[in-house]
């Protein structure tokens, strides 16, 4: 699922990081909803250059994500990236190897 949102909130806890953004929802017919987007822990978001103020309220993100498989406005991340282009790893391993297999089919 691909989100276009605005930042609500950024989590940095134990163990994986939780990006909260205002975005449509597709089931709910486009309906602004708060997502919550699980990212890396923050030992490994450290590592890719992030802290916990990387993400103030307000930031604008296009999210590209793995929806939970209970339809709830939920996802899992390995990378966001800005309007103007720029990404950002999210550090999460298992979805950053499926990211780079799909990358590959293409």
């Amino acid at each position: 699922i691909k989100l276009e949102g605005t930042v609500v909130k950024f989590e940095w806890v134990n163990p994986h990081s939780w990006i909260h953004i205002m975005a449509p929802d597709p089931k709910e017919g486009g309906k602004v909803v708060e997502w919550k987007v699980e990212g890396g822990a923050p030992s490994a978001l450290l590592r890719r250059g992030w802290n916990r103020n990387s993400l103030p309220p307000g930031t604008k993100i296009i999210v590209s994500a793995f929806r939970a498989r209970d339809g709830a406005p939920r996802a899992s991340a390995a990378e966001i990236s800005f309007p103007d282009g720029q990404t950002l790893s999210l550090g999460n391993p298992q979805n950053e190897a499926a990211i780079a297999a799909a990358k590959l089919a293409d």
